[in-house]
């Protein structure tokens, strides 16, 4: 989708900084958005540092969200309401709101291994519910790790399943992705279909406690992903 940069709102935490480091490497010029201009700007010098030749800016939310043709919402659950409520004069028709949100809750042991219940089937639907009219949402990046992709030094090998109603969308996403050395977008199907990869995240986080793991995705058998 063209050469514009690619902005992430909640760029600030730790999915979204590893989102917009591993980008910023693959040549993709990337926009931190945090609810405050200095934390955003902050964030963006710490990612320069990582990747010194890397185009990163750092932007208040509602200032980056406008500047890509694909958005990304790497923000936590409880969150996400009030940022797409907060951002519905920024984002604009024909504009891709990838949502990696997961509608966990904290178990009594304090790790988020429970999914909650989302009156619209998943927190990809309520996203496309909130979003402007035009506005396209993609389901995307439940199953890495965001300390693995700050970790730059990491060799990431894993398949990062996309949901989403629209073909030409999801491909673009996928193109996106698949820019970053390690990772590969498999389509996982309509947008209905991020109930069940949101439900991989707690599943993983499981997992990995359980075996002290940094376990992701990868469909075996799947040579080369249809879209």
């Amino acid at each position: 989708m063209g050469s514009a940069p690619v902005p992430i709102v909640g760029g600030t935490g730790t999915l979204g900084f590893g989102l917009a480091v591993r980008l910023a490497r693959a040549g993709v010029s990337v926009i931190i958005g945090s609810r405050g201009a200095d934390r955003a700007r902050e964030s963006a010098d710490k990612a320069r540092e990582r990747v010194p030749d890397g185009a990163i800016e750092g932007l208040e939310n509602a200032e980056a969200a406008p500047r890509g043709e694909i958005v990304f919402l790497t923000v936590p659950f409880r969150a996400q309401s009030d940022n797409l409520t907060n951002l519905r004069e920024a984002l604009r028709p024909g504009q891709i709101l990838v949502d990696a949100t997961v509608p966990m809750a904290a178990a009594i042991s304090g790790r988020a291994t429970r999914i909650l219940g989302v009156p619209q089937g998943s927190a990809a639907q309520q996203a496309q519910e909130l979003v402007p009219e035009g506005v396209t949402v993609v389901s995307a990046l439940h199953t890495v790790a965001g300390h693995l992709l700050s970790d730059l030094d990491h060799e990431l090998d894993e398949d990062v399943l996309v949901c989403g109603d629209a073909r030409d969308s999801k491909r673009a996403v996928a193109e996106l992705i698949d820019r970053i050395p390690g990772l590969r977008a498999v389509n996982a199907g309509a947008l209905e279909t991020a109930r069940l990869v949101e439900g991989l995240t707690p599943l993983l986080i499981s997992v990995n406690a359980r075996n002290k793991a940094t376990a992701g995705i990868r469909l075996t058998g799947l040579r080369e992903p249809r879209w």
